[in-house]
Formats: C-alpha cells, sequence, structure tokens
C-alpha cells in the first residue's frame, strides 16, 4: 500500500507544472493547492502505477484511496483516489460497506468537481448493484443537512438509463426543491435532463406537476425536450 501511495504521490510531484497550478486552483475556487496536472496525465499516472504495484485486495484499494484522500496536500491526490476506486480492474470490488467512506468524502471534498464524480460513478454503481441496501441510504443523504450529500442523492443515477429508480430520484428532488442553493438547483436540473434521455414523459409530467421547482431547474430538465 505505501509504495503505491508513494508512487502515485512521486509521479505527481515530477509532472508537476507550477505556471498552471494557480490557475486550476482559482479555477476550483480550492483552499487545497494544485500540481497543476491535467487528467490525460493523471489517467496515465495511474494506469502506470497500478501496473507496476496493483491494489491484491479490497482492503487494500481502501488503504490506498484513504490514503490518497486524508493525507492529501494537493488537490489531485484526491482526484487519483476517486480513480483509482473506479478504475476498471476495481470497479466492481466496492459494496454497500463503503458508503461512509464515499460519505465522507463528499462531506469533506464539499465542492462539485468531487462530488459529481463520487456521486455519479462510484455511489451510482453501488445503487445499481445492491438497491436494497443503498437506496435507504440515499433516501437518508437527500434530507441530510449538508447540502453535498443531498445534491449527491440526487445525481447519483445520472449513468442508470433504464435502470433508474424513479421513485428515489422524485424523493432526492422534492426533498431539496425549494432550497436556493445553485448547485441543488443544478442538480435537480441536470438529474431531470439526463433521464429525459431515457423515459421524456416521465420527466415531463414530474416537471409539470411541480411548479414550484426553481426556473433553473426546469429549464435544464427541459433543455431537450
Amino acid at each position: 500500500m505505501t509504495s503505491l501511495v508513494t508512487a502515485l504521490r512521486s509521479a505527481l510531484a515530477q509532472a508537476a507544472d507550477p505556471e498552471q497550478a494557480p490557475a486550476m486552483q482559482a479555477y476550483m475556487k480550492s483552499d487545497m493547492p494544485f500540481r497543476g496536472v491535467p487528467q490525460p496525465v493523471r489517467a496515465r499516472i495511474l494506469r502506470e502505477c497500478v501496473a507496476e504495484d496493483p491494489p491484491a485486495t479490497p482492503g487494500v484499494l481502501a488503504a490506498v484511496a484513504e490514503a490518497l484522500w486524508d493525507g492529501a496536500e494537493f488537490r489531485e491526490e484526491r482526484y487519483l483516489a476517486t480513480a483509482l476506486v473506479g478504475y476498471r480492474s476495481y470497479a466492481r470490488w466496492p459494496d454497500a460497506d463503503w458508503l461512509p467512506r464515499y460519505r465522507h468524502w463528499v462531506v469533506s471534498g464539499a465542492w462539485w468537481d468531487h462530488v459529481d464524480e463520487i456521486a455519479s460513478r462510484l455511489v451510482g454503481a453501488l445503487v445499481r448493484a445492491d438497491p436494497d441496501r443503498v437506496v435507504p441510504v440515499m433516501r437518508r443523504w437527500a434530507t441530510d443537512p449538508d447540502p453535498w450529500l443531498r445534491r449527491a442523492s440526487i445525481i447519483c443515477q445520472l449513468q442508470s438509463k433504464e435502470a433508474t429508480d424513479t421513485g428515489l430520484l422524485a424523493d432526492a428532488i422534492e426533498a431539496s426543491r425549494k432550497d436556493e442553493d445553485f448547485f441543488l438547483r443544478k442538480g435537480i436540473g441536470w438529474a431531470l435532463r439526463q433521464h429525459a434521455r431515457t423515459d421524456p414523459l416521465w420527466v415531463r409530467e414530474f416537471v409539470e406537476a411541480h411548479p414550484d421547482l426553481s426556473p433553473l431547474s426546469r429549464r435544464e430538465a427541459l433543455k431537450h425536450l
């Protein structure tokens, strides 16, 4: 575990671009500094380091990801933590027992770049794989005081297509539909717009039945209808 974490951090340091780092930090409004390593380079770093030292078990995978996230000094380390968990070789390893870890990442990440990746890719995969255990947790997130957990519950089914649990989607949206938070309103519109690709009638009927949706949410939801 330690060797993989060290290798990933060393590779980020070697690929650092001090000229780009401040701009990336400013764009993301991040208190944590950046190395200045763009996503394609991070993908290569992850691929090469994992090929050299692959996690052998789900427990090792979790330990590496936690070390990268909780010990991060640069934002790209947290990007690598979530990318590692969603990596094609390991995407099926996490189960519902990982939800407290994902909750911690959402709450401590507390910004759209982290939350959207965790919710749509990592949590969404669990919703589809084990709905009996995961959907009740998403319903709790939907009413949590933390707005990022609520956003996560709203957008966790972006990749679900025909497997979308419309009951969960409706409940998550209804729990936050009157909230004035921009990211919640945008998330509601995004989730509805995405589901409209699969079931436009359901989305149109939902929007019509909820005249109190914010103009932003409504506009985004009906964008392609």
